[in-house]
């Protein structure tokens, strides 16, 4: 049984081939590049959120965990969707955002942020 674990986990280990950890306040966003048992390259991006509960002297904590999985197929809608979605906010706020600008696309926004820089090839 022990072995079968090992084998898993080597398995496991060898579909993530790029990974990046975004901090942002009280969860933790992980960008993973996998490949299937093709060779095929998509994105599992995780949403990782730690949760207290209990009082006193002894609270316990556990993380909350969200995936969802994103083929390079896909990419692009998202990227249109994303960038849909944050030109909706911007126009709707009353405040600016780092991110605020008319011309901005989200591959700006991940290329000249200090928090995150995905470069994947295909």
């Amino acid at each position: 049984m022990e072995d079968l674990k090992k084998k898993n986990m080597t398995e496991t280990d060898k579909e993530i081939v790029f990974s990046k950890a975004i901090k942002a306040g009280k969860r933790i966003y992980y960008v993973d590049v996998r490949k299937n048992k093709k060779d095929d390259m998509f994105l599992a991006i995780t949403e990782s959120k730690k949760v207290i509960s209990g009082e006193g002297s002894s609270p316990s904590v556990s993380f909350e965990k969200h995936k969802i999985f994103l083929y390079k197929e896909d990419f692009d809608k998202f990227i249109n969707g994303l960038q849909e979605a944050i030109k909706f906010i911007d126009d709707n706020s009353n405040h600016t955002n780092d991110y605020n600008t008319e011309e901005k696309t989200v591959e700006d926004s991940i290329e000249t942020s200090s928090d995150i820089k995905i470069d994947i090839e295909f």
